[in-house]
């Protein structure tokens, strides 16, 4: 049975069908996810409500797209909201809060670990690059996340965001632009 007729099945009313859909989509949405938000389970929570929202929705799915594209603007339309409802000041805390645990972690075990300075370095920047992230536009950090998280082609970035491959080489330019003035300024700050 091809992807259409699962869908056709589902809208009759099968509904047991669709976690066929939903097995073949499910590590796709979740990567999404996972560039948007930077816990495992809060990535898995929000996936979980794309395929929640995307089955409530199932009938207005025309078929003039993918269904993988359909999908993709659910999860990124669901993960903007859920970064507009927490704020994105409460992702900062929270990085900061993993950033502090990490520190901690790998000062602990600086005395066993030649390498646990490293570590940290390495957590720094890796905190450094998601508050980056979290601070773009939300059409850039789209843009970003399915071209860097998904590897996506800009054409098919283009249909999901419903733009021209043009707007989304911009939006790639100006998130990679951004991204480099924030990474600079971290980096002359912290590793001089």
């Amino acid at each position: 049975m091809n992807e259409r007729e699962l869908i056709s099945e589902i809208r009759e009313g099968n509904s047991r069908q669709y976690r066929l859909l939903v097995a073949k989509y499910q590590q796709m949405i979740f990567r999404v996810c996972r560039g948007f938000v930077d816990q495992k389970e809060d990535a898995e929570d929000l996936a979980q409500e794309v395929f929640i929202k995307a089955y409530y929705a199932l009938d207005s799915f025309d078929g003039r797209a993918a269904f993988s594209t359909w999908l993709y603007r659910i999860a990124i339309n669901t993960c903007l909201n859920h970064q507009r409802k927490a704020g994105r000041s409460k992702l900062f805390v929270l990085l900061d809060k993993l950033s502090a645990n990490d520190m901690q972690s790998a000062r602990t075990k600086s005395d066993a670990s030649p390498d646990a300075g490293r570590i940290m370095e390495v957590n720094d920047h890796a905190t450094a690059i998601k508050k980056a992230l979290a601070k773009l536009p939300a059409k850039q950090q789209t843009a970003f996340v399915l071209s860097k998280y998904e590897e996506l082609p800009q054409q098919e970035i283009a249909l999901i965001m419903e733009t021209s491959v043009g707007a989304v080489e911009q939006l790639l330019q100006r998130a990679k632009q951004n991204l480099r003035g924030a990474l600079a300024a971290y980096y002359q700050e912290n590793c001089q």
